[in-house]
């Protein structure tokens, strides 16, 4: 390649490493600024989006807190029985109920067999946003039916 080259005429070699500057420069900027170019404006369009979205959320936010501790506030003189049970039906989880009983320390017990565990932690989360209740243990065991997604499980919450 390199006697290819000195065997060039002076102006031929200059025609050469012309090419060869302006096909580097072409593979440079397709192959490389281009393509950080493009995924630069994909991340300032998905920040904006994000920062979009979070400004129409943080109204939300306040609300959100707002109700949680009203309605925390309020299920404060309703028994954990009753709370339970109430949840319990809106959640669909009553037929999966074998005993709930009242704990020492301002909580309750509930046990489960058969419950849909998506379900269950669902049922989880709107105690703790709804009611204040939170999980202090909990035993979860899968089912040995052919039902997927299933367990029995076992969980105590306090206020």
């Amino acid at each position: 390649m390199k006697a290819w080259f000195e065997a060039l005429q002076p102006r031929e070699r200059g025609f050469v490493l012309s090419a060869i500057a302006v096909v580097a420069l072409a593979i440079l900027y397709l192959g490389v600024w281009r393509p950080l170019g493009r995924a630069h404006t994909n991340m300032q369009t998905s920040v904006q989006t994000w920062g979009t979205a979070l400004a129409e959320l943080r109204p939300l936010q306040a609300t959100l807190q707002n109700s949680s501790l009203t309605g925390a506030q309020s299920s404060g003189n309703e028994s954990l029985v009753v709370i339970i049970d109430n949840s319990l039906r809106q959640r669909g989880l009553y037929s999966a109920l074998q005993r709930s009983q009242p704990t020492a320390q301002n909580g309750i017990r509930v046990e489960f067999e058969n419950a849909a565990f998506d379900d269950l932690i669902l049922w989880l989360g709107d105690l703790a946003t709804s009611h204040g209740l939170q999980l202090q243990s909990g035993s979860f065991s899968s089912n040995e039916t052919e039902n997927a997604g299933r367990v029995n499980a076992t969980v105590t919450l306090e206020r």
